[in-house]
């Protein structure tokens, strides 16, 4: 894993923990569905603004399923993590989505045929056994209904990663991409907000203050422009079942957010949890970095002049 990748997976992992702590404030405020939608048109609007200025179009002339697949995530993905949450707790929620990782390596396994070595699935195990420790509660529980939604939440998370992995390498620029996909998230959101609306939901705040927009539009930025930017970045080259472990720091850094910004403070078994999410992310790069360097040094002693290295080798 090239250097800059492994920077862009932790920057994407940064983004969408502290943008977990800034919505905090919003949500205090703005029904789910509705900041959904605000979060969504805060990213898209800033990344068209970017864009322009940077001369980049805004369509994507990659493949039309990359853009498509925004429904499935951040779309369908978080509409139902959203609605399961109404049923269950925050510290549940967060253990169902560390299974987003093991689900992306059996799927990466299957339709990408990507090598997933025992290690890798043993410090896999370990970092969700590290975010147990982390979340742990004795009374957190939740209806069957809402674990089965953040269950459906995760699965089309795990299959979006899969497809985009297969697909993105055919898209020339990765701001297309993500604006692309969140067009597509952004008008099911309305479409969802509508249909609530029309059923007689709340969609609309009873009351907003300052503090409550900005953290909307801040949250937004960083959840959606800047994370998904960083993270299908690093998705053109790395193996999505790489990619994936990344995730294991997002509660991390959601809880080291707290901390300097909510005033939350850690017990001894959390920051036991948090060491032992970061020793084994930290182990399983270090072992595909020694993996990778083992195969390109087959490839120098076996190789000819003009060969091409083996797929995912870095050579840097």
């Amino acid at each position: 894993m090239a250097r800059r990748d492994l920077v862009a997976l932790v920057l994407a992992a940064v983004c969408w923990g502290t943008g977990t702590v800034a919505s905090k404030a919003a949500l205090d405020e703005i029904p789910p569905l509705t900041l959904l939608s605000v979060q969504l048109a805060a990213s898209v609007v800033t990344l068209a603004l970017v864009m322009r200025l940077q001369g980049v179009p805004l369509r994507s002339d990659g493949p039309p399923l990359l853009g498509r697949l925004g429904l499935l995530n951040p779309g369908l993905a978080y509409a139902l993590s959203l609605l399961g949450l109404v049923t269950i707790s925050a510290s549940l929620s967060v253990l169902i989505w560390a299974l987003e990782p093991l689900m992306i390596l059996v799927l990466a396994a299957i339709t990408l045929g990507e090598r997933i070595t025992p290690r890798l699935a043993i410090l896999s195990l370990v970092a969700v056994a590290g975010i147990a420790l982390v979340v742990f509660d004795p009374a957190a529980g939740g209806l069957l209904v809402g674990v089965a939604l953040s269950l459906a939440g995760v699965a089309c998370c795990a299959v979006y990663t899969v497809l985009t992995r297969r697909v993105i390498p055919g898209a020339r620029d990765t701001s297309q991409v993500v604006l692309g996909q969140q067009v597509h998230a952004l008008g099911l959101a309305l479409v969802l907000v509508a249909a609530i609306g029309v059923v007689g939901g709340t969609i609309v705040p009873s009351s907003l203050t300052v503090l409550g927009l900005a953290s909307a539009i801040g949250s937004g930025l960083l959840y959606y422009a800047g994370a998904y930017w960083f993270y299908l970045g690093a998705l053109r080259h790395v193996p999505a079942s790489l990619a994936a472990v990344s995730f294991y720091l997002i509660p991390i850094v959601g809880l080291g957010a707290g901390a300097v910004l909510l005033g939350d403070r850690l017990d001894a078994r959390q920051w036991l949890g948090a060491l032992v999410v970061l020793a084994a992310v930290l182990g399983v790069w270090i072992d595909s970095r020694r993996i990778e360097s083992v195969s390109f040094e087959r490839w120098i002693s076996t190789s000819g002049p003009g060969s091409t290295p083996p797929s995912g080798t870095r050579t840097d």
